[in-house]
């Protein structure tokens, strides 16, 4: 059960962020029929489903909505704004009564009667009537149906039980149910994972057949399922009627719908007194619906993430395992054992690969949430935004989206809040009335990008610097390129913001976001100007858990630096970098800053004459990292330090080698930056000295 739950409840949330997409674009695009459309058939999935799972309280709930959008697909009724937001307001509960369905909780069911009666009354303002009132308003309106359903053999295959149709049907009226065997074809086998049953059902019923067909909305497509009425006859509970279907049970005689209506109509003549023999009863076919048994191609299946988190696992244990393999074909130099070695290599990269793209996610999922926050923010600040999203459909790895979603939340908030200004104060500006906010994504070499655009009032340089001062950050002598100052509004506490709100203004969040970002490897960077707007770049790798990486050794001991971040290797004599000044070599004829990292790591052992002097990005200069062998190229899995190497964030993790040793991963820009931080230290001792 606690599976059959799980499987619920994964759905429904799939279900509800659909919904939640659906109406944003409805409330922007109010004459597409398409969303409508949409928002109708989400509702319906919905339903179903929760009616399947036995969770009547949501099911009749989303009836009751899903009434006022099938009018409004049928013209019946107005889209309005007081609809999409009682439909928004709804949605948030269902993602809380989903978790309640019995609504124990007296606040859920006291919302959920609040909720109710608001979507009573817009029933009423259009003469509808609720399921409820359907129901009453049918009480007269019984009829007997009979359906045909065969369920395809391998419908177990996808968790669908047939029996609990069966069962939602029976829970619909009075009901009589024939089950059939099928007998397995000779060269067949039995599998007892197949199902060989199907049913004939007579039903008497005040539902229609569409609510009928609901039943069957999962399996219709796997299915043969055919509805017919039969009259208004209680067939059901008729002895005549019951020995006449009776009758060909147990000799596996085939039943004859046409012979069955036929003495339906018989009974139902009888029943109305009618004496007009050549009469034929009129029985209408209200849907018979007729799907062949079709083999549909599954192209996605629903995987839990513990799964792909094993699987990463595994993989990255076979990448160390098969680095192990090489390095002891390399020194054993057996030919044959070199060719299963590269040929294992082949293929433990390609499962890499492969399992690495399982554990990307469309971007878009998470863009869907912040439509939706930027409407109800700034409902409540009273400003008109557009909003806009691209590059939704750009993958990144599941666990870097899981926590990239609250720092992108703090950046657009302090941008709806600090960046966008108020309708009237846009047009003093020469602007247009409605600010706008983009969100994008793209792809860039290895690197995921994400901005976020506003066309506010942009970020006031001299401001931040005066509040920085201000606040003891920095001093009034102190000199600070645009882009340190801008830097200074991810420090803990800094807000220029002159009033505290609702949304944001604090200082608490920016520092967050920034911490967030760093811990992801990513970096962050901030560009602004007066009335123009600002720009926030996130940049971040595709994936934490494997990486290619560069090894090297200084003084015996194996680092890893990321290939992504490397431009150009250089052979550089030792008495060149000891007597370059302000630690700086030219070349490929370019003055290039370096890092002598025997001397910063503080080995005292012998140098070669002769290092290697890798060249990496640091933002938009390139710095060079000194190192005394480059062994090659590795696939680094890279794993967590653990608390002693919290302070040294300049490793970010480390690997096992194919002989066991580690190797610990460089974080070049973490590198650069704490070497920049000792030489400003140095100069400041120096000056004070």
């Amino acid at each position: 059960m606690d599976a059959m739950r799980t499987t619920y409840l994964e759905e429904a949330n799939d279900l509800l962020s659909n919904l939640e997409r659906a109406l944003l674009a409805l409330e922007t695009n109010a004459n597409d029929k398409s969303y409508i459309e949409e928002v109708f058939r989400v509702m319906h999935t919905l339903k179903g489903n929760s009616s399947m799972f036995g969770l009547p309280v949501i099911a009749e709930f989303v009836h009751d909505l899903e009434t006022i959008y099938d009018k409004i697909r049928l013209g019946e009724m107005q889209l309005s704004k007081e609809l999409l937001d009682c439909t928004f307001s709804c949605l948030d509960h269902l993602k809380i009564i989903i978790h309640d369905s019995d609504l124990s909780n007296p606040v859920n069911k006291n919302n959920h009667e609040t909720l109710i009666h608001q979507i009573t009354n817009f029933i009423n303002q259009k003469g509808l009537s609720t399921g409820k009132q359907e129901q009453a308003n049918s009480e007269h309106t019984l009829k007997t149906y009979h359906i045909y359903f065969e369920p395809h053999a391998s419908i177990f295959n996808n968790g669908t039980n047939p029996l609990f149709l069966i069962s939602e049907l029976a829970a619909m009226g009075v009901s009589k149910m024939i089950p059939h065997f099928k007998v397995p074809e000779e060269n067949q086998e039995f599998a007892s994972e197949s199902c060989f049953t199907y049913w004939d059902i007579y039903l008497e019923t005040e539902k229609n057949d569409k609510d009928l067909m609901d039943v069957f909305v999962f399996v219709e497509d796997s299915s043969k399922i055919e509805i017919t009425e039969l009259g208004s006859l209680d067939l059901v509970n008729n002895k005549e009627f019951d020995a006449f279907i009776n009758r060909g049970i147990y000799k596996h005689v085939k039943t004859d719908l046409e012979e069955i209506k036929a003495f339906a109509g018989k009974l139902q003549e009888l029943s109305s007194g009618k004496t007009e023999t050549a009469e034929t009863v009129k029985t209408t076919e209200l849907k018979s619906v007729k799907k062949e048994k079709v083999e549909k191609t599954i192209s996605s299946i629903r995987v839990s993430s513990d799964k792909l988190d094993e699987l990463m696992n595994l993989v990255s244990e076979l990448v160390t395992t098969q680095a192990g393999l090489s390095l002891f074909a390399a020194n054993n130099k057996i030919t044959e054992l070199e060719v299963i070695t590269e040929n294992v290599e082949k293929l433990s990269r390609r499962l890499r690969d492969i399992a690495f793209g399982m554990t990307l996610v469309p971007i878009n999922n998470m863009f869907g949430r912040f439509q939706r926050m930027v409407r109800d923010v700034s409902g409540v600040l009273g400003k008109e935004i557009e909003f806009l999203t691209e590059g939704g459909e750009t993958e990144l790895d599941k666990t870097i989206i899981e926590t990239l979603t609250d720092p992108l939340m703090h950046i657009l908030r302090n941008s709806l809040d600090h960046g966008i200004e108020r309708a009237e104060e846009r047009e003093a500006k020469g602007k247009s009335r409605s600010g706008k906010v983009v969100l994008k994504a793209f792809y860039s070499g290895v690197f995921v990008y994400i901005q976020i655009v506003d066309d506010g009032k942009g970020i006031d340089v001299d401001a931040v610097r005066s509040k920085a001062i201000s606040k003891g950050i920095i001093k009034s002598t102190d000199f600070l390129s645009e882009k340190e100052i801008f830097d200074l509004i991810f420090y803990p506490g800094f807000s220029t913001a002159q009033k505290v709100t609702d949304v944001s203004g604090r200082g608490v969040g920016m520092d967050v976001v920034k911490r967030n970002i760093t811990d992801l490897k990513g970096t962050i960077l901030v560009e602004s100007k007066i009335d123009e707007g600002t720009t926030l770049t996130i940049k971040l790798p595709l994936t934490l858990s494997i990486i290619d990486g560069l090894l090297v050794v200084i003084d015996h001991v194996n680092y890893i630096i990321p290939l992504s971040v490397i431009t150009k290797c250089y052979a550089v004599n030792n008495k060149d970098m000891m007597g370059s000044f302000n630690n700086l070599l030219i070349l490929d004829e370019e003055q290039v800053p370096f890092i002598h990292l025997r001397d910063e790591f503080g080995y005292s052992s012998m140098p070669n004459a002769q290092s290697q002097m890798i060249v990496v990005n640091n933002g938009e200069r390139k710095v060079g990292i000194s190192v005394d062998t480059i062994i090659g190229e590795y696939q680094a899995v890279v794993k967590p330090l653990g608390k002693y190497y919290t302070k040294q964030d300049f490793v970010s993790g480390a690997s096992i080698l194919g002989d066991g040793t580690i190797a610990l991963v460089l974080d070049t820009n973490k590198l650069i930056e704490l070497f920049i931080k000792k030489i400003q230290t140095e100069e400041k001792s120096w000056q004070l000295n």
